[in-house]
């Protein structure tokens, strides 16, 4: 590495936007009817965003954790089941059961990957066990094929949490085309975004035509007699949002290549740094978004960690500590929690133990950054930790 710069010039900016956003906001406008029963910014989002996964049958809601809740509520989740998810996650993997009534039941990680491990997944299957929660965790698919058996012989659902994938592939599959479940995130920080929003896509329409119902008061498309078929909630995307998804969408290809060029040339320059440890990448993982630029620190204390990001935000690196696992949050014992302790829990995530405390990630505009911003990144911080 050439010299230690005492800061990185500013990386691309996030959200990115431009005369795209604003010629959709004005479309939807212009087109006096806001919501999705009467305009065409929705429908159309929702069939161009499942052509680009894979899939003719999307459906578009109000954000992510809501997407969560449309899909498990859909696949039979409620009270007396079980959801296997990550104990590595955003919180709103496990909530999105938990508000269903239902368990949820976290388990262990890859090291490498920061992925759920199938075989962690396998132990935890039970009678009560109705959807698997695999995360792609920063665009890296969790083992998909190691995943797919279990769920089969166990004739459970699969329920893909794809809110760092946007655009991923699996051994040339879009996951849209794997054959389950699987739901999107839109919030303002993730891969293509209107501040908030989700979506939620499914192998077949009539699954998707339920869902429908779930996300609109169980109130069919047509129905001008108030014919609430069945119970749900109001989770309708509305048109400005969809508008300007549809701009964002339109980027997202290109963001993609260009961190696909970045990510190599960062992580290798990572390696190089004494006891840094990049987030491995499964080759089956043939495209990869990368949300998060994420590496490990292993032996770090949680406050010299603390101490490395805010360094590395002083000088001009957007950096952040990883998640916390989801069973030493305060939070995921308030309803739906397994009949166990944190430190039994623990006990059996000794990975997820390790990751969440010695785990840094990077806002994805830095990998929109240059060349020679990845190599300043890594003087930054091989220098932060010298210091």
């Amino acid at each position: 590495m050439s010299g230690q710069p005492s800061t990185v010039p500013e990386f691309p900016e996030w959200p990115q936007f431009g005369d795209e956003e604003r010629a959709g906001l004005i479309r939807a406008l212009e087109q006096g009817q806001w919501w999705r029963m009467g305009g065409s910014e929705v429908d159309t989002f929702e069939a161009e965003f499942g052509a680009y996964h894979g899939t003719p049958h999307a459906l578009a809601v109000t954000n992510g954790t809501h997407a969560l809740e449309v899909a498990l509520e859909v696949l039979g989740v409620g009270p007396g089941t079980e959801v296997i998810v990550p104990a590595f996650t955003f919180i709103s993997s496990s909530l999105a059961a938990q508000r269903l009534g239902a368990v949820a039941v976290p388990v262990d990680v890859d090291l490498d990957t920061y992925c759920v491990d199938p075989a962690a997944v396998a132990a935890a299957v039970t009678d009560r066990t109705k959807v698997i929660m695999p995360v792609h965790m920063a665009g890296q698919f969790a083992d998909m094929d190691a995943l797919d058996k279990i769920a089969a012989d166990a004739g459970v659902a699969l329920l893909q949490d794809a809110a760092h994938a946007h655009g991923a592939q699996w051994q040339g599959r879009k996951v849209g085309e794997l054959g389950s479940v699987a739901a999107f995130s839109f919030q303002n920080g993730k891969l293509m975004t209107a501040g908030e929003g989700g979506a939620v896509l499914f192998p077949d329409e009539e699954t998707r035509e339920r869902a429908f119902l779930v996300h609109s008061c169980g109130r069919p498309r047509t129905d001008r007699d108030y014919l609430h078929r069945t119970t749900g909630s109001n989770y309708r995307m509305g048109e400005f949002t969809a508008a300007v998804l549809r701009a964002q969408l339109a980027r997202l290809a290109g963001q993609i290549d260009v961190r696909e060029q970045r990510w190599p040339l960062l992580a290798g320059l990572l390696a190089e740094i004494p006891g840094v440890v990049p987030q491995t990448i499964d080759p089956r993982t043939d495209r990869n978004p990368h949300y998060m630029a994420m590496f490990r620190i292993p032996g770090i204390t949680p406050e010299r960690r603390r101490a490395v990001v805010d360094a590395l935000i002083a000088r001009g690196v957007p950096a952040f500590v990883a998640f916390r696992a989801i069973y030493r949050c305060e939070g995921f014992w308030a309803a739906g929690a397994p009949d166990e302790t944190v430190e039994q829990i623990a006990a059996r995530c000794p990975n997820v133990e390790q990751i969440h405390s010695d785990c840094v990630w990077l806002h994805h505009r830095t990998l929109l950054g240059t060349e020679q911003q990845m190599h300043d990144i890594a003087a930054v911080l091989a220098d932060v930790l010298a210091g």
